[in-house]
């Protein structure tokens, strides 16, 4: 497994032990392996030493440098179930020319892992989250707490009622692991959203709602909070905010229709408390 010691990836890790498997991940810091779970030191761009076969392979990490990997490697496994991103359709007509880039590479990577798949007789599954919450270590919703929590408020634009679907790790994990017995989804990619949709403001609300003390909400006037990002793009503190705000206002929502269908995917309503969005060790 490549991307094991991430959020998504330690869930993944967890289901896995808990149903028996013997789980190999790779990661770039050493660390102590237990009972059915052994630890191997390198990166995607400098594997270390693999088996010539396994009967899985997931990937939580970057999905590029995963489809890099794959296209080369000589590892034997039937099911390869690999973590993309919503972004490769949210960002693809995004005016930040980083961001269009992003989508671009995110599609190209799916279509390689799909490719090369297909060409060693293997089954391969892409799946797209929307926006990740539940264990402390996301950059959008824990982010949000941290900044609550050390203000004590926290603002927003007026008009931040774009709809989000928030979506638990293990509701991922369960996911990813159901691919493995999915004849179905075999060559499929899957948007992968949380079982709600809600305004942007409203997820904030939730989000802020479930920390003690609760932080208060300030919401500012659009061309106000605009000038702001800007102000804060032109001293180097907010790359990429402009775009963020922006989609504020868009709604991203996703069809999990066909997962539903292949993967009995079932997300849990957006339902926060403190430990899903508190960084491990703390606020």
């Amino acid at each position: 497994m490549f991307g094991a010691s991430g959020q998504v990836g330690h869930a993944i890790v967890a289901r896995l032990l808990e149903s028996g498997w013997h789980v190999l991940a790779v990661s770039r810091q050493a660390r102590e392996g237990r009972p059915g779970l052994a630890w191997l030191q390198g990166a995607l761009e400098d594997p270390p030493l693999l088996p010539g076969a396994v009967d899985a392979v997931f990937s939580c990490g970057p999905l590029d440098a995963f489809a890099r990997w794959y296209t080369g490697a000589a590892v034997r496994a039937p099911r390869v179930v690999a973590f993309g991103s919503t972004s490769a359709q949210t960002k693809a007509d995004s005016p930040s020319a980083a961001e269009r880039a992003l989508a671009a590479r995110l599609i190209a990577a799916e279509q390689a892992v799909l490719d090369a798949a297909a060409r060693r007789g293997s089954a391969a599954t892409l799946l797209r989250p929307t926006l990740v919450y539940g264990a402390g270590r996301d950059a959008s919703l824990t982010r949000i707490a941290t900044l609550a929590r050390r203000w004590g408020r926290f603002p927003l634009p007026r008009g931040a009622t774009g709809l989000r679907q928030p979506v638990h790790v293990d509701d991922l994990a369960a996911a990813a692991l159901t691919c493995l017995h999915s004849p179905a989804s075999a060559g499929n990619v899957y948007a992968l959203p949380g079982g709600e949709r809600l305004p942007y403001r409203e997820m904030v609300v939730r989000v802020l709602g479930c920390l003690e003390p609760s932080p208060r909400l300030v919401e500012l006037p659009a061309p106000l909070f605009r000038l702001g990002t800007r102000v804060a793009a032109l001293t180097g503190r907010g790359a990429g905010l402009a775009a963020v705000v922006e989609r504020m206002g868009m709604d991203l929502v996703f069809d999990d229709s066909a997962a539903r269908r292949d993967l009995a995917y079932a997300p849990r309503p957006f339902r926060p408390d403190a430990a899903m969005v508190t960084p491990p060790g703390g606020a």
